[in-house]
């Protein structure tokens, strides 16, 4: 079975508040298993644009993604987040192991 992934690039308006919505977050994902593989490091932008947090969240499957993304616990740590900043968030299901194997 394929890992899931999240891959974010965030914008944050308001640092301190966004520290809620990371509390908040914390929850859901270690029930469904999330580990961060990028979490808003240094990042060098060399080809088109991005915003300036990256993070990419690796999950033991691709439905454990979908599902904590739309969990009720997720969805009220996003309400907090909203507010505060600006994201594009993808899900992507893995490479390998049963995953589609294409670019």
């Amino acid at each position: 079975m394929p890992k899931g992934y999240w891959i974010a690039h965030v914008t944050i308006d308001d640092p301190a508040a966004y520290d809620a919505y990371r509390a908040a977050n914390a929850a859901p994902f270690a029930e469904y298993g999330a580990r961060f593989l990028v979490r808003g490091g240094p990042q060098d932008v060399v080809e088109g644009e991005a915003r300036p947090r990256s993070v990419v969240i690796e999950f033991p499957s691709i439905e454990a993604a979908h599902a904590c993304y739309h969990s009720p616990a997720y969805q009220a740590a996003k309400a907090l987040r909203d507010p505060v900043s600006a994201a594009d968030l993808i899900i992507v299901e893995g490479y390998g192991a049963g995953g589609n194997g294409g670019s």
